[in-house]
C-alpha cells in the first residue's frame, strides 16, 4: 500500500478513536478529541498532496478518500449531537446530503460518468471542519479566556443567553462556541447548495436517458427501444 492510501486508512482508523473519546467523555475529552480530529484532517490534506506529488493516484485511493471524509465528519457530528454541542436536525441535514450525493455518484458511475466536486463541495468540507473544531475546542478556549480576563464575552449583549439556548452549556461566555454554531449554519447551507448543484449536474447529464428509458440505469442500451 502506498503512502497516500496509508494516510487515508489511518484517517479511517482514527474515526472510532474520536467517537469513543467524545462519547465516553474521558477526562479532557474536548482537548483530546480536538487533537485526534485535527490529526485526521491533516492526513486528509497530505494524502491528496502526496498522491499528486508522487503520482500515486489509484482507484483504491479514489474510493477510500471520500469514504474516509464522510466517516470522519459523520463520527464527529454524531458525537457533537450526543454532547449537546450541535442541534440534531442540523447534523441530520448534513449527513442526509452526504448519503444522497453518494447515491447519485453511484448512479452516475454506472453510466461511466464522473461528476467532479466543485468549489462548493470544498468550501462545504472546510466549513464543516471549522465548525466542528470550534464546537469541540471552542468551549475550552472560552473557558481559558474567561479565567484570564473574567470577561463574560457577549454576555452583556444577550448573546450568551442565545448560545445557551442553542447549545447545552451553562457557560456565561461563548465567542468560540457561538462561532462554531454560526459555522455549522454555514456548513449546512453550503451542503444544501452543493447538493442542489450536484443534482442539477446529474440531471443535465443523465436526465434525458432516465426519461427516455435508455442507459444502464434502466436496463437498456442507448440504441435499444425502451
Amino acid at each position: 500500500m502506498n503512502l497516500p492510501n496509508t494516510l487515508t486508512v489511518i484517517r479511517i482508523l482514527l474515526v472510532p478513536v474520536l467517537v469513543v473519546i467524545l462519547m465516553t467523555r474521558v477526562p479532557h475529552h474536548n482537548i483530546i478529541g480536538s487533537v485526534v480530529f485535527w490529526i485526521a484532517c491533516v492526513t486528509d490534506f497530505y494524502d491528496g498532496y502526496f498522491a499528486r506529488k508522487l503520482r500515486q493516484i489509484t482507484v483504491l485511493g479514489k474510493l477510500l478518500d471520500p469514504l474516509a471524509d464522510k466517516l470522519l465528519i459523520s463520527g464527529a457530528l454524531l458525537s457533537l449531537v450526543e454532547l449537546g454541542l450541535t442541534p440534531a436536525w442540523m447534523a441530520f441535514i448534513i449527513l442526509a446530503r452526504e448519503m444522497a450525493i453518494t447515491g447519485l455518484r453511484g448512479l452516475a458511475s454506472e453510466e461511466g460518468l464522473t461528476i467532479a466536486a466543485d468549489w462548493l463541495g470544498k468550501w462545504k468540507l472546510g466549513a464543516q471542519i471549522a465548525a466542528i473544531s470550534c464546537l469541540l475546542f471552542g468551549p475550552v478556549l472560552d473557558g481559558w479566556i474567561y479565567a484570564l480576563t473574567s470577561v463574560e464575552v457577549f454576555h452583556h449583549w444577550g448573546f450568551a443567553e442565545f448560545f445557551r439556548g442553542k447549545l447545552s452549556t451553562t457557560q456565561p461566555w461563548g465567542v468560540f462556541a457561538g462561532l462554531g454554531l454560526f459555522l455549522m449554519w454555514v456548513a449546512m447551507i453550503l451542503a444544501i447548495w452543493s447538493a442542489i448543484t450536484y443534482a442539477q449536474a446529474f440531471w443535465r447529464n443523465l436526465g434525458n436517458k432516465l426519461i427516455n428509458g435508455r442507459g444502464r440505469l434502466t436496463g437498456t442500451k442507448d440504441g435499444d427501444e425502451p
